[in-house]
C-alpha cells in the first residue's frame, strides 16, 4: 500500500492519508486556515467539537489547544491543505497597510469561513508552492499570506481583531484551566502561556494550588480518570489513552502499572 506523508513548507501545509489517524501536535501557537480537500478532520478543542467536511473552511485562532481526527472518505484518500499566518507576517502586513492594532480579541476561536469560489481557487494554487517548495521564495509565499488575508476580509470584514490582536493570553484561574484541560498532550510551557504566565509563575502558582510539580499532576490525573474509565465504565484502555494525553499505548500502560500494581488490561478483567 502506498505510504503518503505530508508535504510542507514554512507557511503551506498539504496533509494526505491513506488510513484515520490522530494528529500528533495539541497547541497551535499561530492562526491557520484549513481548507478540507476529501475526507473529515475531527477537531476537538477546548470550546467544543467542529467536524470539517469536504469543502468545508475553519479559521483557527493561535494559543489554544486542539485535538484533531483525520478521517479518509470512503475508498478515497484524506487530504487538507493549510495555511500557517506567523506573526511576523501578520505584523508585515499591517505595517505596510498602516492598520492600527483593535482591541484584544474575545470572540470564538474557531470559525467556519464561506466558502466562494476565490478562496477555492486560492488553495488550489498553493499545491505547487507545497510540491515545489525548493522553487518558490519567501517573497513569493509572503504574497500568497497576502492574498488569503486579502481575501478573507473581503468574505468576512469583522476579522480585523481576530488577525491582527496580537496581545498574549492574560491571567486566569491555573486551577480551573488544568482540571479542564490536563487531557492535551502539551509541554509545561504552552501550558503556562495559556495561564498567561511565566514557567517559573507557573510553576510557582502551580505548587501552591495542587501540591505537586505539573509534570507529576498531569500524570497522576490522567492515570486517576484512566481507572475509573476501566474500573465504572469497563472502557479498554485502547479506546481513550490518545484521548488522556498518552502519546501511546505502551507508554501509558507502563505508567499504569507503575501506580496501580497491574497493568490495564489485568485491572480491567478485575471488573467483570
Amino acid at each position: 500500500m502506498k505510504k503518503i506523508t505530508p508535504l510542507q513548507d514554512n507557511s503551506f501545509v498539504y496533509s494526505c492519508s491513506i488510513q484515520d489517524k490522530w494528529g500528533f501536535e495539541q497547541f497551535v501557537p499561530n492562526h491557520v486556515i484549513s481548507y478540507q480537500v476529501s475526507g473529515e478532520t475531527h477537531i476537538y478543542h477546548q470550546g467544543g467539537t467542529f467536524i470539517l467536511k469536504k469543502g468545508d473552511i475553519l479559521l483557527s485562532r493561535r494559543n489554544q489547544f486542539v485535538k484533531t481526527l483525520k478521517v479518509r472518505a470512503t475508498d478515497m484518500e484524506y487530504k487538507a491543505i493549510s495555511v500557517i499566518f506567523k506573526q511576523e507576517d501578520l505584523q508585515s502586513y499591517t505595517k505596510l497597510n498602516e492598520i492600527d492594532l483593535p482591541s484584544r480579541y474575545t470572540g470564538k476561536n474557531n470559525l467556519l469561513i464561506q466558502s466562494t469560489s476565490f478562496l477555492k481557487s486560492y488553495f488550489q494554487s498553493l499545491v505547487p508552492y507545497i510540491e515545489q517548495a525548493h522553487q518558490s521564495n519567501e517573497k513569493m509565499a509572503f504574497s500568497k499570506i497576502v492574498e488569503i488575508i486579502e481575501l478573507l476580509q473581503h468574505t468576512q470584514l469583522d476579522l480585523k481583531e481576530f488577525l491582527f490582536d496580537f496581545t498574549e493570553p492574560h491571567k486566569i484561574d491555573l486551577e480551573e484551566f488544568m482540571l479542564k484541560n490536563y487531557q492535551y498532550n502539551s509541554s509545561i510551557e504552552n501550558f503556562a502561556k495559556l495561564t498567561g504566565r511565566s514557567l517559573a509563575a507557573f510553576k510557582r502558582d502551580f505548587l501552591k494550588i495542587f501540591d505537586l510539580p505539573p509534570a507529576q499532576w498531569l500524570k497522576n490525573k490522567r492515570l486517576e480518570e484512566a481507572y475509573y474509565l476501566i474500573h465504572h465504565k469497563q472502557e479498554k484502555p485502547s479506546d481513550f489513552y490518545l484521548d488522556l494525553g498518552f502519546e501511546n499505548l505502551s507508554h501509558f500502560y507502563t505508567a499504569f502499572k507503575k501506580k496501580y500494581g497491574v497493568t490495564p488490561s489485568q485491572s480491567l478483567l478485575r471488573t467483570k
